[in-house]
């Protein structure tokens, strides 16, 4: 699998880039990275660790539980190596997906690092770092089903993450199509219907769909296709910040940068998909 998708934002967006956010991360509820904090975002005290929002609901490979209740996976690893850079104690605060961002803006979270994808719809209300990876939807189906989206998609029901890129894909994309589209509040929901034969197939990112399909439970099941690059997608995926943090966000940029060029960011990516997702 490659990622063919060249990421040219535009001129107003590329500035919001530059504003960019920050993000850390450590296993459970444990802190990581450097005791010695060297910098200051607005409103928060060198000394305090940095509360990185990812969603409750685990998200494997990117966020998930390890057997000893530990948050691990490719963004938990990539925001520990982010914090070691700024040299930030930071520690992970799971945050239900739909109130992700309230939580930031209303200050219970510093960060954002949860594959959310850089939008215009969401630079309004947040700022973003640079991206630091990007895959594109990929469609799942049973292995029998005779389809190769979005051709064939009449008559069928299709299962989506809610308040995501693939929601607004669908919604936008595919609305002629005679799709019948389900929402669903988390994604382990979308993936139990269509193994369980609720649904005819389902759209999300396309690592998480191929450790999906992958599961001994899913062996009659198959990525079909890959959804084609669209402004649904936004930029590519960043770490959420609020407006006011610049220089969080300068900070974390940075360490973004600092990781690409140590490698660390390909050396994760390739360790969990196999392949190298990351931006830079």
């Amino acid at each position: 699998m490659t990622v063919s998708h060249p990421l040219r934002p535009s001129a107003d967006l590329a500035r919001r880039l530059a504003l960019g956010v920050a993000l850390a991360t450590t296993l459970g509820a444990a802190t990581i990275g450097s005791a010695h904090a060297t910098d200051q975002a607005a409103n928060q005290d060198a000394g305090e660790p940095l509360k990185i929002g990812i969603s409750a609901e685990p998200y494997p490979p990117f966020t998930y539980t390890s057997s000893d209740g530990d948050w691990t996976g490719f963004e938990v690893e990539l925001a520990s190596a982010i914090c070691d850079q700024m040299g930030r104690e930071c520690e992970i605060t799971p945050t239900g997906w739909n109130g992700i961002i309230p939580s930031l803006k209303a200050g219970r979270i510093d960060m954002i690092m949860n594959s959310m994808s850089i939008t215009e719809k969401r630079l309004r209300v947040i700022d973003f770092s640079s991206p630091y990876y990007f895959t594109p939807g990929a469609y799942v189906a049973a292995r029998s089903l005779d389809i190769e989206p979005p051709e064939g998609l009449d008559g069928k029901v299709l299962g989506v993450q809610s308040a995501t890129t693939n929601a607004t894909y669908a919604r936008r994309a595919l609305r002629d199509s005679g799709v019948d589209i389900r929402l669903y509040d988390q994604a382990e929901q979308v993936n139990r219907d269509l193994l369980s034969g609720r649904l005819d197939l389902i759209l999300a990112d396309e690592i998480a769909m191929t450790e999906l399909v992958e599961r001994d439970e899913a062996a009659d099941f198959e990525i079909k296709a890959t959804a084609p690059h669209h402004e649904a997608y936004g930029e590519g995926v960043g770490i959420g910040l609020r407006q006011e943090d610049d220089a969080l966000t300068e900070d974390v940029n940075a360490a973004i940068e600092a990781v690409n060029q140590q490698g660390i960011c390909s050396e994760l990516s390739e360790r969990y998909f196999g392949t190298d997702v990351c931006v830079g």
